[in-house]
C-alpha cells in the first residue's frame, strides 16, 4: 500500500442538487484546481441540472451540462471536512463534519440576471471558503 497525499474534500447540499450545489461545486473545483475538491447532492434530487444554471456557469467557461443530480448519502458525506447546506433547511441530515448554511434562493426558473447573482455571490462564499480551509487544511496523508 503507497502513502499518498489526499485533499481536504468539501460536499456541498441543497435539495434538488440542480442548481445551486452544483454552482458551488464546479466553481470550488475551478477555483481549488486541485488543492482540494468538491461534491454535491441533494435529499430530493431533480432528474437535470436547470438550464438557466448550464447557460451562466458556460458564460464562465464551467460546463456542467454533464452534471447529474444525486442523493445525499452518507457514503457521499464521509470524510468530508466541510459541509455547506443551502436552503434545505431541516431536510440536511446531520454528518459528522462541519456545517455551514450560505441560505441561498434556487435558481430554478429564474431570469438569467437572478441566476447570474446567485452564481456570483456562490463564486463570492466558494472562494472565502477556499481561504478559510488554508493550505495547511488542504493536504493530508492517508492510504489510497
Amino acid at each position: 500500500m503507497q502513502l499518498t497525499k489526499a485533499v481536504a474534500h468539501v460536499l456541498f447540499v441543497c435539495v434538488h442538487n440542480a442548481g445551486r450545489s452544483q454552482m458551488a461545486a464546479a466553481l470550488f473545483n475551478h477555483h481549488a484546481q486541485g488543492r482540494a475538491w468538491a461534491d454535491s447532492a441533494g435529499t430530493q434530487p431533480a432528474t437535470r441540472i436547470h438550464p438557466e444554471v448550464v447557460e451562466v456557469m458556460n458564460e464562465l467557461g464551467v460546463d456542467v451540462s454533464g452534471a447529474k443530480p444525486r442523493m445525499l448519502t452518507p457514503e457521499l458525506a464521509a470524510g468530508a471536512i466541510r459541509v455547506v447546506t443551502m436552503g434545505c433547511g431541516d431536510e440536511c441530515p446531520v454528518v459528522n463534519a462541519p456545517m455551514e448554511d450560505w441560505g441561498l434562493p434556487d435558481p430554478a426558473g429564474q431570469p438569467l440576471d437572478a441566476v447570474r447573482k446567485i452564481r456570483d455571490d456562490i463564486d463570492r462564499r466558494v472562494l472565502l471558503l477556499l481561504s478559510d480551509i488554508g493550505s495547511d487544511a488542504v493536504k493530508r496523508s492517508c492510504c489510497r
